[in-house]
Formats: C-alpha cells, structure tokens, sequence
C-alpha cells in the first residue's frame, strides 16, 4: 500500500483518493438488459440455459428439497451449528429493539394523525457463492425478514456441480426458518425473483449482495415498471481505518488484509495523522500477506488501496466523511469521543477491540451496507428495510370545521377548486351553489 502525505498532495489528487474505481461499463450494462429480458419472455426456459451456460450445470427442479436441506444440516460440524445460533440470537435481539411504536397525534382538537407499519408481502434473498459461500448473509437478511412479517421469503444461491446449494447456506436458512430455497444465481436469478417463472415466484423487493453483473441486474429491475424494488445497490466491499500511534500496528495491518480478503476488488485505506506509524503499518502488512491463502486477491485488492497521512486528527475525521466508507474502524484514543464528529459511514466499529469481523457475522448489527461514497444518504438493511410505513388520520366534524379556513386557502391558491368543494360539502346543511366559469 502506498503512503501518501496530505500536505503534498493538490486538492485535485486528494478528490481522486475519494473517488471509487468504475465497476460498471456499457457492455455489462447491455449484457444485463438483455439477459433481463430473457428471462422476463421465457422464464424457466431462459433461467435454465444460463444456468447451464454460467453455472455449468442442468438444472432440472429449481427448489431445494426439504430432504436436501436437512441433511446438509445434519452433515455440518456441531460447531458450526452452535456458532450460528448464538449469532442469531445476537442479530435477532438487536433487528428486534428496531420495532416502532404505533403514536397518535393531535395535530389539532378533532385531528388525529399516526403511522403504522406493514410488511413488505413478498421478499428475495439473493446470497452469492463465488469464491466463498455466504451463510452469514443469510442470517442478515433473513432475520429482519421474519421479524418484519414479511409473508413469503424466497432465497436464491448459485448451485453447486453437484446439483444443491452450498451446504452452509441451506443449514443456516433451515436454522432460521426459511424453507423456499432455489438453486439459482446471477443475473437469471435476480431477473427471476423480479420478474417471476413458472417455478420461481416473483417478489416486490430484492436485497442481497454480489458481482458486478448482480448488482446491474438488481439496477435494471428496479427501474422496470415490472420489475421489483431492491435493498441498495452494493458495490465491492470497502473498509477505512482511523488510527494513531496508540494503536498496535499489526492489528492495524490485520484488518486491512481481512478486508482485502474478500475480493480483488474490495479497498482498504488507513488514514492517521501520525507518518511513523503509517510506515509501520506498511511494513507489517508486507510481513503478514504471506500468511493467507487467499494471497493473490489481497495483493491484488491491497493495490486499490492506500495510506493517507492527515495533517491532524481533525483532517483525518474529514476525510473519512468524504470518502463514507461502507465500514468505519475507530482504533485511537478517546475512540468513543470521535463517533460524535462521524457523519458518514455504514458501520462503525469503535475501539482496539472491535474488528469489523463482529460485524460482519455476530455482534448483532447487520453487514449489507452502502458502498461507493451511499452512507452520505442511506444506511444499510434494517428492520425497515422489509417494512414500509402508512399514514392513517381520523378528523371530527368539529376538528373539519377548525381546520376547514386553512385547508380552503390552500385550495384557492392553488385552483383547485373541487378540493374545496370537498370540503365545503361535509360542513354545510344547506345546497352548494355552483362555481361560476
């Protein structure tokens, strides 16, 4: 990773630090469009044959048998299985304290205004299994979809060769619940799940992470009338680290590497007010890469990274909210004190003792989050996310009449005069006179 001093460098090249790399281009775009369509026109037919092209594999029933999903769960480390129940205990308890509180408001004497929440009817998981399975996402997605009430939950998982989805994730949805699990991935299962098959129902909103082709597909639906709504476009994964020399280099270094862990990709970038310990950090990762299988991707994601010595600590806290990063590592002293002064960010993890691998499986908060500079406007999946809010209002004949001077200003001002009219006509005993022309 290459170190890079504030006090060298122009406005223009610190601007091009906050920018992220292009993912997408317009021949993924035109791909995903027409893939889309496919699927929209053909369903299973067009699901199958991209199933076979991409995944190398004929598909013949697209559900995962109940018997499938049992015995994965019975072939699993008990560990496994422990480990995964008490991270859904955590991530229940806390999507669970996200509850809202039905409140009536008298906005006036015989005005009665309040919200109430519904569940989203239909959802999709979408949980990718490139390089490395995903079961966590299973529990992130699928806990605050069974909290919200969400009616039917369908989740796709690229299959495997050997005709299933991975193991880990059919033991961990059978864990929580979800029984509506279909061998299908990429683009042909995000245009499925929007669009719906034969085999695979169609849902109103998608959410899950994935590739760069994924992540257009869910873009494309969402703008198609026919298509579905979706979480958050989710690009590749990001981490940026505040630090100080009060941190220990190598913690420092670990997380940059687990960061670059997950693909070529992801960015990981430190940023200290302290030149010294930049250099030892760079040092230690130099030390440590080789310690990891996956040291082809970290090198390669490690590239895309850097790190950027502030000229003060206030400095530093600016640029993180610059650049809002999907993950936010507070590793300096009086850590709890600088969360204040964070405006951007997805997650934020607070303290020497706090990795974003907690996060990313058990502490309790959920880890699809906004990348590309989003946590400057929205958060990430929550209990909301499978819910959407109505208004309700209940107004007396008293409550109309005390309200009725100013609604019927606004009706005037703007011309409309049935709104009036409409009114007028609940108050008065006596006929209406025609408007004149």
């Amino acid at each position: 990773m290459n170190i890079l001093l504030e006090k060298q460098i122009s406005s223009e090249e610190r601007r091009d630090l906050l920018r992220r790399p292009n993912q997408e281009g317009i021949a993924t775009k035109e791909t995903v469009q027409k893939m889309c369509l496919d699927v929209k026109q053909r369903g299973d037919v067009a699901v199958r044959e991209y199933c076979k092209k991409f995944d190398g594999i004929s598909v013949l029933d697209f559900k995962i048998s109940t018997e499938k999903i049992k015995t994965a769960k019975n072939n699993l480390p008990v560990e496994f299985m422990k480990a995964v129940s008490i991270a859904k205990k955590n991530i229940n308890k806390f999507h669970k304290s996200q509850r809202s509180h039905q409140k009536h408001v008298a906005t006036k004497e015989g005005v009665e205004c309040w919200r109430e929440t519904r569940s989203i009817e239909r959802v999709g998981l979408y949980i990718p299994a490139g390089s490395a399975p995903l079961p966590s996402t299973v529990l992130m997605l699928g806990i605050p979809a069974i909290l919200a009430g969400c009616r039917q939950i369908i989740l796709c998982s690229p299959p495997r060769t050997n005709g299933s989805v991975d193991p880990y994730v059919m033991a961990t949805a059978d864990a929580i619940g979800l029984n509506d699990v279909f061998q299908v991935g990429g683009v042909q299962a995000i245009a499925a799940l929007a669009y719906g098959t034969k085999t695979i129902p169609k849902v109103d909103k998608i959410f899950g992470p994935g590739n760069k082709f994924v992540t257009a597909a869910k873009q494309y639906v969402s703008t198609d009338p026919d298509g579905a709504s979706i979480d958050l476009l989710a690009g590749p994964s990001e981490l940026l680290i505040l630090a100080d020399k009060s941190a220990r280099p190598e913690i420092v270094a670990y997380d940059l590497i687990s960061q670059a862990e997950h693909d070529a990709d992801a960015q990981s970038i430190l940023v200290t007010p302290d030149e010294d310990f930049a250099i030892s950090v760079q040092s230690d990762i130099s030390k440590r890469i080789s310690e990891f299988p996956r040291r082809e991707i970290i090198e390669a994601s490690l590239k895309r990274g850097y790190i950027f010595v502030a000229s003060s600590i206030t400095s530093a806290i600016q640029f993180a909210n610059e650049y809002s990063p999907e993950h936010l590592i507070i590793n300096m002293k009086n850590a709890k004190k600088i969360t204040d002064s964070i405006l951007n960010a997805g997650s934020v993890f607070i303290g020497s003792f706090t990795p974003v691998t907690a996060g990313d499986y058990a502490s309790g908060t959920n880890h699809t989050l906004p990348t590309g500079g989003t946590a400057k406007w929205i958060g990430g999946v929550s209990l909301d996310s499978f819910q959407k809010s109505i208004s309700f209002q209940s107004i007396t004949r008293k409550g109309l009449r005390n309200l009725s001077p100013t609604l019927l200003q606004f009706a005037h001002a703007e011309g409309l005069s049935a709104h009036a009219r409409a009114v007028e006509s609940r108050l008065s005993k006596k006929k209406i006179v025609k408007y004149e022309n």
